[in-house]
């Protein structure tokens, strides 16, 4: 894995720990994780389908989904996959050009998600506080520069995240303590000065995450008050149901990346991390799916309509 040039040796090739070293929780682990990317991919493929075929679903809230689930399908396959290799190899080994291909896709799908999730949270505020001019507030340009902006903010991050990870020398070990090519794990192996990027990592991360997270939340404390004035029991509890799961996916995301990247390398416990980054990089895009389409009574119509279209009959 490491190659000598001249008086010091550099690193080509890194060999990823992995989210455990105990053999008996390996064949275990694998088989969870293989369940769960089955899922998700199931699961976010399906949404970004049916959102495609159904004409009815065709609106700004399903356009802010679908993109979402192709967030969290990307983000999935470029982790899990790589991941899973680790429980069933003996030496999990990831080249440097993968390794830094990994950590770049990884941080544009990660950045991306946390403005989708403030981009949908601000389309569920306007739908509630001026439904009389959500459509042309929400108009299909208005949503269209929003998905770009989002996408637009993650290839921003990204990009310069990589080149500051680029700049740097790696010639220390090459083992990277952790089950994919995370920014904190790989620079505690670089024999280069990380302070840049660690700054950078404070500063981008604080800009990703406490940006977003007051328009989410205010967006969703202006929902449950308007929430609260709905005089039926039945559909006020059914809204706090539908509600609170979305808050709490919300508080999950931006709660394990707060505590992976808005502190210091030097306080940042790698095997916490691990535990943490398993909720946003694979926990949560199984759950979305789940919790913001397919407890929606428009996704379960368009979903029997196609089955019938396609004759499809269980």
């Amino acid at each position: 894995m490491v190659e000598a040039e001249g008086n010091y040796s550099s690193v080509t090739k890194f060999i990823l720990a992995g989210l455990t070293e105990k053999p008996k929780l390996q064949l275990p682990l694998f088989s969870l994780f293989l369940g769960v990317y089955m899922v998700t991919v199931v699961g976010n493929l399906g949404m970004i389908i049916l959102i495609g075929f159904s004409s009815h679903l065709h609106t700004p809230m399903y356009f802010f989904l679908s993109n979402m689930s192709f967030i969290d399908l990307c983000q999935s396959t470029v982790i899990t996959p790589k991941m899973l290799v680790n429980f069933v190899t003996e030496k999990n080994i990831i080249s440097y050009l993968e390794c830094i291909s990994q950590f770049f896709f990884f941080c544009v799908f990660i950045i991306a998600e946390s403005h989708m999730l403030a981009a949908m949270a601000y389309d569920r505020y306007v739908a509630i506080s001026k439904p009389l001019l959500y459509n042309v507030t929400m108009s299909s340009q208005v949503c269209s520069w929003m998905v770009i902006g989002v996408y637009g903010m993650g290839f921003i991050g990204a990009t310069a995240h990589t080149v500051c990870m680029l700049r740097l020398s790696f010639c220390k070990t090459d083992i990277i303590n952790h089950y994919f090519c995370d920014l904190y794990p790989v620079l505690e192996l670089s024999c280069s000065s990380t302070f840049i990027n660690e700054v950078l990592a404070l500063c981008f991360c604080a800009f990703n995450i406490i940006i977003p997270s007051p328009i989410i939340f205010s967006s969703y404390i202006f929902v449950i008050v308007s929430i609260l004035c709905i005089r039926s029991n039945e559909g006020r509890s059914k809204a706090f149901s539908t509600c609170s799961s979305h808050i709490a996916a919300v508080a999950i995301f931006y709660g394990s990346t707060t505590f992976m990247y808005l502190q210091p390398s030097s306080v940042n416990s790698m095997d916490q991390g691990k535990v943490s980054s398993v909720f946003y990089t694979i926990i949560i895009p199984m759950l979305n799916p789940l919790i913001y389409s397919l407890r929606n009574k428009d996704v379960k119509v368009a979903l029997n309509k196609l089955l019938v279209k396609k004759n499809i009959v269980f």
